[in-house]
């Protein structure tokens, strides 16, 4: 029998994460690319770690997996992995804290102006052979000079804010558990009121977490107070903005627009309206899928597996149980 602690890689990360394994000969490792509920409560009663992209890992999983000291997340959210489980049964959750901010707030930006610069209407309007339409076009909008909200103020929230500020933006965050001398470091205006002060942004983009205090954050009562020219953005977590009241107001022409990355329902159901509404610029929870990112964060899971059993572990990486 080896002596090597088993990490089990739920769905494949990256050849630059498990080079890391194999570099280091304390450890070994076996990918499942199917993590059905029956595989994952085979596979898991002999390994030590688990590192995980977005499978969900029940209690009635993790309950067996007697041996595993760590679960892993390839990504900062875990609301796929059940906390009490983990919590009853002694288990270290981790996060990738530092891996994700420049891609997650460079997919902001370009859906920032490529929604304020009407791409898919123009990108169509030419590839159709309506050069000469240019004129009977809707008009874009400007970024400098408008005002940002950014709600939530962890890394990717300070990575989006210097990216906004290049462009000449005015950043305002609304984060209650950031001291306002940290978002002043950064350039930003902390705001206390989000009610007060929503009418007065032309962009808003949200980078919180799910949970009962975010559901439908965003909602029609909300959405009905902003600019007609403000453009929303949700590169968190879906669930934050409510859905149907988003096309509602989108509809009523509310808002200037919507960029979504995440949704209520992953994959989304083909009847959502906001998949036909051509308001929206969509991607499919991709805003982290770079390749550099995917290289820093398939390194950052194993790291943290290694750190975790060497008792080096940062506390920032730490999921509070």
């Amino acid at each position: 029998m080896s002596n090597k602690k088993k990490i089990l890689v739920v769905k494949n990360i990256h050849e630059a994460g498990l080079n890391l394994i194999k570099e280091n000969s304390k450890f070994e490792f076996e990918i499942i690319e199917n993590p059905n509920l029956n595989i994952l409560k085979e596979k898991i009663i002999d390994c030590d770690a688990i590192a995980i992209k977005t499978t969900q890992l029940t209690s009635e999983v993790i309950n067996i997996g007697k041996k595993v000291k760590i679960i892993s997340r390839h990504g900062v959210g875990y609301d796929n992995i059940d906390l009490n489980a983990s919590k009853k049964n002694n288990i270290t959750v981790s996060i990738t804290t530092t891996a994700n901010a420049v891609a997650v707030s460079e997919h902001v930006m370009f859906m920032l102006l490529s929604i304020s610069k009407r791409k898919s209407m123009y990108d169509k309007a030419i590839k159709s052979g309506k050069f000469n339409d240019r004129n009977k076009l809707p008009k874009t909008l400007e970024i400098w000079g408008k005002n940002i909200l950014i709600i939530g103020f962890g890394r990717i929230g300070k990575c989006l804010s210097k990216r906004c500020l290049g462009f000449e933006m005015n950043v305002y965050v609304y984060d209650p558990y950031v001291n306002e001398e940290i978002i002043k470091s950064f350039g930003g205006k902390k705001i206390e009121n989000l009610n007060d002060s929503i009418k007065d942004m032309d962009a808003i983009s949200l980078h919180v977490p799910s949970n009962n205090q975010t559901k439908n954050m965003i909602n029609f009562n909300l959405l009905k107070k902003m600019k007609k020219n403000c453009i929303i953005i949700n590169a968190s977590r879906g669930g934050i903005i409510n859905e149907i009241e988003l096309n509602k107001a989108l509809n009523e022409n509310l808002i200037f627009g919507a960029g979504l990355d995440v949704f209520d329902t992953e994959p989304p159901n083909y009847d959502n309206p906001l998949l036909k509404n051509d308001k929206t610029f969509l991607s499919p929870h991709t805003a982290s899928f770079t390749e550099e990112c995917m290289i820093r964060m398939s390194k950052e899971t194993i790291q943290n597996i290694f750190d975790f059993f060497n008792n080096k572990l940062e506390k920032s990486k730490i999921v509070k149980l």
